[in-house]
């Protein structure tokens, strides 16, 4: 058996599922969330092996790819933009912090990330 926690509607309810395919919930009534949970983020496809740069791009805070600026192979000076992430309904454009190239874009556009979350990564 395994143990799940899911959020419908902002009501948080305990599930065990059993190996047959059965499924057996608490009667107890659904314990409310504090907040609502984000969706688990679609698994991102690998960056092909020795494409990751030495400089790091990483989301200062969390929220959804809006847009894809630059692909990898392209060169960008320190401020160019390099992808647009929407944050509290606002577009925030996510910019190089060094001369280099882009060697990864390591998320795609509609991807939900978390702050710190690698977005691309670039070689100087």
């Amino acid at each position: 058996m395994k143990s799940y926690t899911i959020t419908v509607n902002g009501n948080v309810y305990d599930v065990t599922v059993e190996e047959n395919g059965a499924v057996s919930a608490p009667a107890a009534a659904p314990r409310r969330a504090a907040a609502p949970a984000a969706a688990p983020a679609a698994p991102k496809a690998a960056a092909p092996a020795g494409a990751a740069g030495n400089v790091k791009i990483e989301a200062g805070a969390a929220g959804k790819v809006f847009k894809i600026e630059a692909a990898a192979g392209t060169a960008v000076k320190k401020g160019d933009t390099v992808l647009v992430l929407e944050i509290m309904k606002m577009e925030t454009p996510v910019v190089a912090p060094e001369d280099g190239t882009v060697a990864s874009i390591n998320v795609n556009v509609g991807d939900m990330v978390e702050a710190g979350a690698l977005l691309a990564t670039l070689n100087n």
